[in-house]
């Protein structure tokens, strides 16, 4: 049971007076004590009760809370039948050290509230589900489909234990979807995230506005299979609430036992993919070499085949009626395998029948319209949560096509979904995501321009004019940017520079001094904006 089951309907009649946002704490049973001193007959998880007769001075409150935060007590109950109401001192004291406290009316016998927590609780209980949850690892690894949701149900009705199972993005794998918000679920897996690429010890523990929560990794099989690339960002993670730190040894036993039992379900659901894997493969292959596109269908169709055995029947795909989606995806500074797993695993949430393939640090997805038509913007939202694992040299790019009519079109939703990433690798982020509507834009030339040709053409227009600016704060180039977004009209750049007009002439005439160039010719007003793009 948690401290907030003990102001519940139904519960003892008690006051709580300090520590509200700590009422998620597991209590694993009661302590009733008059001593200065309980420290040592602490085990951690108690609920304290006590008649405050130990309180002669109020600086005995700050000793006494002091004494069961650091035993590990999870909240204090303060009889008022012998002493009266519960003193300042003691709510202050217990206010600082985060410690529940709650009165316990003159009305209310101590045996009462024993008596309440010890059907809410018992140690024996959770020893059993603890082996129970083991036992069903095995039976979990075998069946799938459900299996995890059938344990965490399990815990809950058992245990009043609230458990999740989330993927990198955010995505409910497990567990009561309704008791966890999209934005909880959004913090939760950013501090997970964060945690991994810090390498942390976990578990970790996130405090949102609903409560507090501990953090298990549930990694991908890379300790099982070396095939598998060792990629925290694509890590499963085990969400429980409460902060299993302050928890029995017991109940920590629990949870290690679960986060092994998701561990185990992410492996079979792996090895229920790799198939599925090697005909995307296989996709890639045919569309690099301009293949048929009857024999890229059959293909697509042993695809779906195979993804039905873990996301059920699909009726089968006719290849030159079907639309679909091509991503072209690259990482940088990550390591091998590390895209495919990343965009499996977002995906997954949309259409378990994504074609991910593998490209050495990049990857490329082909999945069916009908079952999933991924936006740009929605799949910038998808992967926004990633941007908290990724370190200061590592970025995600993404590209996304139009989509194609029929397996004919997906060679050149291939081209089209290379050229969208090339321009969102152009830009500023960790995550980046670029659409087939930006296809019709300077910004696709200038992606498809050698890096070192675009060094060249930005320096030869601009350096001497960002040497001018370093050396006279002239603001040339800001003035510059503005000229050429006011098309070229002196009394509106003026005005956006709020400037005088023969203070604007003046430092457009040094830009052409400096340059060489005639900012009253289109053709160098052209070049000094794609300049400015490239920079």
């Amino acid at each position: 049971m948690r401290v907030r089951d003990l102001l519940a309907p139904g519960a003892p009649r008690l006051r709580l007076l300090a520590a509200e946002e700590e009422l998620d704490r597991q209590v694993s049973g009661v302590m009733t004590t008059d001593l200065q001193d309980p420290g040592r007959y602490l085990h951690g998880g108690e609920l304290v009760l006590t008649g405050m007769l130990w309180r002669t001075v109020p600086a005995d409150s700050e000793r006494f809370v002091r004494t069961l935060a650091a035993g590990g007590a999870v909240a204090l109950a303060a009889g008022e039948a012998e002493v009266g109401p519960v003193p300042e001192d003691l709510v202050e004291a217990c206010r600082r050290h985060r410690m529940p406290l709650l009165a316990v009316p003159d009305d209310i016998a101590f045996g009462t509230v024993t008596e309440f927590v010890g059907r809410q609780v018992s140690a024996d209980r959770a020893s059993d589900l603890a082996a129970l949850v083991d036992r069903h690892r095995l039976l979990v690894s075998a069946a799938g489909g459900g299996g995890l949701d059938a344990v965490l149900d399990l815990l809950g009705g058992d245990l009043d234990l609230d458990c999740w199972v989330l993927g990198p993005t955010g995505a409910v794998i497990a567990g009561p979807a309704d008791r966890l918000s999209a934005q909880d679920r959004d913090q939760l897996v950013r501090a997970h995230l964060a945690a991994q690429r810090q390498r942390r010890r976990p578990p970790h523990r996130a405090r949102l506005a609903a409560g507090s929560y501990s953090l298990l990794p549930a990694p991908a099989s890379a300790e099982q299979d070396a095939r598998q690339p060792d990629c925290p960002l694509a890590d499963w993670v085990l969400v429980v609430a409460g902060d299993v730190t302050e928890w029995s040894t017991k109940r920590q036993q629990l949870a290690e036992n679960l986060a092994r039992l998701v561990a185990a379900e992410r492996h079979r659901r792996d090895e229920g993919r790799r198939l599925h894997r090697g005909l995307a493969d296989e996709v890639l292959a045919l569309l690099r070499r301009d293949a048929d596109p009857a024999e890229i269908g059959r293909t697509l169709y042993a695809a779906s085949a195979t993804a039905a055995r873990y996301a059920g029947p699909v009726p089968k795909p006719q290849a030159e009626e079907g639309s679909w989606l091509v991503l072209s995806a690259e990482g940088t500074g990550l390591p091998e395998g590390a895209v495919r797993a990343v965009l499996e695993e977002a995906l997954g949430a949309t259409s378990d029948r994504a074609l991910v393939a593998g490209t050495g640090t990049g990857a490329v997805v082909v999945l069916s319209v009908p079952e999933a038509a991924v936006p740009a913007d929605a799949l910038r939202d998808l992967l926004a949560p990633l941007e908290a694992g990724l370190g200061p040299e590592e970025r995600i790019t993404v590209g996304v096509s139009a989509p194609a009519s029929g397996a004919g079109g997906l060679r050149g939703a291939l081209e089209e979904a290379r050229h969208a990433r090339r321009i969102a690798a152009s830009r500023l982020g960790r995550v980046c995501v670029a659409g087939p509507e930006e296809l019709a834009s300077h910004v696709l030339l200038l992606a498809a321009v050698p890096d070192e040709v675009r060094r060249a053409f930005r320096g030869r227009l601009l350096d001497k004019v960002i040497a001018y600016d370093a050396e006279h704060q002239a603001d040339l180039v800001r003035t510059l940017e503005a000229f050429l977004r006011s098309d070229g009209s002196w009394t509106r750049c003026a005005g956006q520079l709020h400037v005088h007009v023969n203070t604007l002439r003046y430092r457009i005439g040094r830009i052409e001094e400096l340059t060489g160039r005639d900012l009253s010719r289109l053709e160098d007003r052209v070049d000094f904006y794609l300049a400015l793009e490239l920079a």
